[in-house]
């Protein structure tokens, strides 16, 4: 048996411990081990004979000790470190608001954590997976891509519509998520996350380009959405669809012009939807028939987009209201939201009254998201500006981002809050490769997540804003 020196001590230094090792056993009384070592380390006795020995004598436990010693230095180094990092990290004004600042408060704050390039050509809708951290986004180049918003990556790019896609949505039957998307080739598509983003139905019926797509909620628990898809098309219809079958159940008929968008409410009773005509219109589909209660004028230019309001958003807006009562946190459809090219936004209550109108943008209003928090508004413009309204200080607008868009900004969402029972309930699938964490208790869970879609010179560009 040979015994090989390790290549990280020097001659010396393997000598110096060989000596040390015999002189340790030596001193326990264990010579035949002591000599065995010598031998198979070719040291004659003359060379480290007793004598010697005695030179080394204590010295393998004294290095011991002291590779201890350094040991619990080096830790109490690390943690004496790590408390003062921790004592400059919180002392500075960034770390106490961060420190003070809840998920109800947050705000997005330039620069943006990722910016993600690869359209060739303008993006005009963003849209989150309900569990996962997948993005989608639509643009003019034909094409939809999958991004991990968390790792700022491409996961996958969509080719199927043969001109500008115009609109995406994540939604569909519980435990089944689809991604919905509609195009200036007059078709809506359907592609299943699941399956690696497969086409998986295609559902023709409108006679003109469809601008604005969106999953009706069956119930109102995020990430669990029915069977019903609504559209708005250039060909002044809205119509639902069966994602289930592929077949057309409803078409609405009402506006006089294009209605660009249109917003399922949380319950899935109502729809909201604005255009061309200058008008929003809120619409009853929980009967048998669908219903127009409210029809709203006020703006002066076409308007771009619509937005109903949560119920955390009631108190402050009741109070713009000058209502006495909050509605109930159960009723949908109590306050609404539209954006136009005539730069203004207009914040509307059941009844169709203008309740406020929020000035600032010095561009055409693409679009627009409520704080899940109820407490803000998020818009945003063609005048390559985010801001944000403060709806419990009369729709004070107390933040613009701007100087980080290279052009309009066309579009606005917020990440969908996940909840314990979405989670449980969701498809894994390739393309959706992380699940993001709900309470305990199965409550909703705000992520503080959005993202935008801009027009940057020819190409398009997603921005993902997080805590």
């Amino acid at each position: 048996m040979t015994m090989a020196t390790r290549s990280f001590l020097t001659d010396r230094q393997a000598e110096e411990l060989h000596k040390s090792i015999i002189a340790y056993l030596t001193s326990l009384n264990l010579a035949t081990t002591a000599n065995t070592l010598r031998a198979e380390l070719n040291l004659p006795e003359e060379t480290f004979d007793l004598a010697k020995a005695k030179q080394y004598e204590g010295l393998l436990e004294k290095k011991w000790t002291s590779v201890i010693r350094l040991q619990k230095k080096v830790l109490d180094l690390q943690a004496e470190n790590a408390h003062l990092k921790n004592e400059i990290e919180n002392a500075g004004p960034l770390a106490l608001s961060r420190k003070n600042q809840d998920p109800a408060n947050w705000l997005p704050k330039g620069p943006p954590r990722y910016t993600l390039e690869g359209h060739r050509l303008p993006i005009t809708s963003v849209a989150f997976h309900p569990v996962f951290s997948s993005l989608a986004s639509a643009s003019e180049d034909n094409t939809i891509k999958i991004w991990d918003w968390e790792l700022g990556e491409l996961e996958r790019t969509l080719k199927g519509h043969t001109k500008a896609v115009l609109d995406v949505d994540f939604g569909g039957p519980r435990g089944n998520t689809l991604l919905a998307s509609c195009s200036s080739d007059m078709s809506i598509k359907l592609w299943d996350p699941a399956d690696q983003y497969k086409n998986i139905r295609t559902l023709h019926g409108h006679d003109h380009i469809v601008s604005s797509v969106r999953f009706v909620p069956a119930n109102g628990t995020a990430g669990a959405g029915g069977n019903l898809l609504v559209s708005a098309s250039k060909d002044n219809t809205l119509k639902l669809w069966d994602v289930t079958t592929g077949y057309c159940v409803k078409t609405i008929e009402g506006h006089n012009d294009w209605p660009r968008a249109v917003a399922p409410s949380a319950d899935g009773r109502w729809l909201l939807s604005t255009g061309s005509d200058k008008a929003a219109r809120l619409w009853d589909i929980g009967g048998t028939e669908p219903e127009c209660r409210v029809v709203m004028f006020g703006h002066e230019n076409f308007n771009l987009c619509c937005e109903f309001a949560p119920s955390t958003s009631y108190p402050h807006l009741a109070r713009l209201a000058g209502h006495e009562k909050v509605p109930p946190a159960n009723s949908a459809a109590e306050f609404m939201a539209t954006g136009s090219r005539d730069k203004q936004i207009r914040l509307w209550d059941r009844r169709g009254q203008c309740i406020k109108v929020l000035e600032g943008h010095d561009n055409w209003v693409r679009g627009l998201a409520f704080h899940p928090a109820g407490k803000f508004l998020i818009s945003v413009a063609d005048d390559r500006t985010m801001r944000c309204w403060d709806l419990s200080q009369d729709g004070k607008c107390v933040q613009t981002l701007s100087g980080m868009f290279d052009g309009f900004v066309s579009c606005v969402r917020w990440a969908p809050g996940v909840t314990k029972d979405g989670l449980a309930g969701a498809d894994a699938g390739d393309g959706t490769p992380k699940k993001i964490g709900a309470e305990a208790n199965g409550g909703l869970q705000m992520r503080c997540v959005i993202a935008t879609g801009s027009v940057d010179g020819m190409e398009g560009k997603v921005r993902i804003f997080a805590n």
